[in-house]
């Protein structure tokens, strides 16, 4: 058994390999964080669905991807050796409104959007283009 020190980046990390490989979906080892990260990508249409599967010690999760947007442009901000902290000052739009950054803050993951109308700051996880 493989230990993952950072499970959010190994995430990312399928997503674009399994795109790059022309996939239709990919699984990843479930964690709420995980769960809570992809649902906000199928709110905001960046991706098609997120499943859950098995049972409580060893759940998968299946992310399957959305046919007609291209591939996502994944990268991760806030790593476990270097954390990035953004205050509502500090939130500025990813390519212009086009893209998104992935924030957790006091009230849990949300979109910058989110957190600029709600002015609150958090760790800048990943972003999306």
């Amino acid at each position: 058994m493989t230990y993952v020190t950072d499970p959010i980046g190994d995430l990312l990390t399928r997503i674009r390999n399994a795109q790059s490989a022309r996939h239709n979906h990919c699984q990843a080892p479930w964690s709420r964080t995980k769960e809570q990260l992809c649902e906000l990508l199928r709110d905001n249409d960046w991706i098609a669905d997120v499943t859950v599967s098995g049972e409580d010690p060893k759940k998968i999760m299946t992310v399957t991807f959305n046919p007609k947007k291209p591939k996502l442009e994944l990268s991760r901000i806030s790593k476990p050796g270097r954390r990035v902290y953004k205050g509502t000052q500090e939130l500025r739009p990813i390519l212009h409104g086009y893209g998104t950054a992935i924030l957790t803050t006091s009230q849990g993951l949300m979109t910058d959007k989110e957190a600029r109308k709600k002015k609150i700051g958090g760790e800048v996880l990943c972003t999306i283009a």
